[in-house]
């Protein structure tokens, strides 16, 4: 292969890496990003400013200019990209001495090169030979320091960092074994070993900075479980106090069946209303009109709720207008993860049953299955001709297991005691869970 054939090859690596760091600059916005595209500009500008120079004075400077911004630039990147603010700040010192000398170099060949014509002298050569060395000094002291710590980042920085300066010794090597004309094959030149190194070095910066930033998502991501799960444990803790104060003020109310039926109305999940409140506030803003409409169910509800407390009974007809608006507020939370079909026969509407009873099963079956676009919750209502009321849901249970207390259906079985009548029937199969409610034949207030 000759050395055009790899220069194009090595341009177009180098170039196709720093498009993809320019992405990830964009997206990250992290200053580490910044330094590193313009780390591979400096190297990239080199070689095609090294390519396109015709005069001895600015072959010269291009020399030794712009690789000298170029490990200006890799002084601030190793800065942030290992974090030594708090690693190593002792090395800081040291990278911010270096840069300042590099800084005076580079400005001392601008008079060298195109002030004066020192840099035809012997002393130019050697000037740089002196700096080149004490920069190879200085790499080998911060890879032997560096090499020691025990973090992949950093290991896979300073890896780079090693290959960039094999490849210099390399092209030095080179050098001074390869005669003029040393031909067309790429090996035959100098810079193609550097360029092997710049290569090598960029793989591992790029490979260090995707661990890097893979790393830091992973440790975001676990402190974010862990507020949550602090978060979940303090509503946890609430509902079960909560749970407890109602029980105890259970204990103390009066053993008459009236009574009891109320309280067990107040067992309403203490979610809803901290969803639906959720739900509206993200309305307010990006649907003014269903968010109207979404407070007038959610009022629709609430003042059945409070109405339902003094009642023990009632009819399927007022269950079934209580439930449409409740249904109306789970659709508008899971949009087309909810299906519900109702299906009572007229005759069937003057039924009676304990208020919430519906509600309670609906919820009961949204808080233990899936709610996906996709594979939507079915929820049925519906009569039989015996004058049964059976509610069931399509069973597609939740990965995670629920933690329940059993209040939503030990509710309803409590309830159905307490009237005096038969207790309802649960049953599942392979694809529904259903709950058969029996006719209630007393003389209590309805509403």
């Amino acid at each position: 292969m000759s050395y055009d054939t790899w220069y194009l090859l090595f341009l177009g690596t180098v170039i196709a890496m720093l498009m993809l760091n320019v992405i990830q600059w964009w997206l990250y916005r992290e200053r580490v990003y910044g330094l590193y595209t313009f780390y591979m500009l400096s190297w990239i500008a080199f070689f095609c400013a090294l390519n396109a120079a015709t005069t001895w004075p600015v072959i010269r400077f291009v020399q030794v200019a712009i690789p000298m911004l170029a490990y200006i630039t890799y002084f601030e990147l190793t800065v942030y990209f290992l974090n030594l603010q708090t690693a190593r700040p002792d090395l800081i010192r040291i990278f911010r001495t270096t840069q300042g000398v590099l800084v005076l170099y580079v400005l001392l060949e601008v008079v060298f090169c195109f002030l004066t014509d020192l840099w035809k002298q012997p002393f130019h050569g050697m000037l740089h030979t002196i700096v080149r060395s004490g920069l190879a000094l200085l790499s080998f002291y911060i890879i032997s320091i560096i090499y020691r710590w025990e973090n992949i980042v950093a290991r896979l920085f300073i890896t780079g960092s090693t290959a960039l300066v094999l490849g210099a010794i390399a092209a030095m090597l080179a050098t001074l074994f390869f005669s003029q004309p040393w031909g067309e094959f790429a090996w035959n030149k100098p810079l193609a070993y550097m360029q092997t190194g710049i290569i090598a070095e960029l793989l591992f910066f790029s490979t260090g900075l995707t661990y890097r930033h893979r790393s830091q998502e992973i440790r975001q991501a676990v402190r974010k479980a862990l507020v949550e799960k602090e978060l979940v444990q303090e509503r946890e803790q609430r509902q079960r106090d909560q749970l407890e104060t109602a029980l105890h003020v259970q204990q103390l109310k009066q053993e008459k069946t009236e009574v009891q039926i109320r309280a067990l109305q107040t067992q309403i999940n203490p979610h809803f209303l901290f969803n639906s409140l959720n739900t509206l506030s993200s309305l307010i803003d990006e649907n003014p009109s269903l968010a109207t409409t979404f407070v007038d169910e959610l009022s629709t509800v609430y003042r059945y709720l409070l109405r339902s407390n003094v009642l023990e009974l009632t009819t399927l007809q007022l269950e079934l207008n209580f439930i449409q608006s409740y249904l109306s507020l789970l659709k508008t939370r899971y949009g087309k993860g909810l299906i519900t079909e109702i299906d009572v026969m007229p005759e069937h509407t003057g039924l009676l049953l304990p208020p919430l009873t519906l509600q309670l099963l609906t919820e009961n079956a949204v808080k233990h299955n899936v709610l996906l676009p996709n594979k939507p919750l079915v929820i049925r209502i519906k009569t039989d001709t015996g004058g049964q009321i059976i509610v069931e849901n399509s069973l597609q249970r939740k990965t995670l297991r629920v933690e329940s207390n059993g209040i939503g259906l030990s509710n309803i079985t409590s309830k159905y005691k307490l009237l005096g009548s038969q207790p309802p029937v649960f049953e599942e199969d392979k694809q529904f869970f259903r709950v058969i409610l029996p006719p209630v034949e007393t003389s209590r207030e309805i509403g």
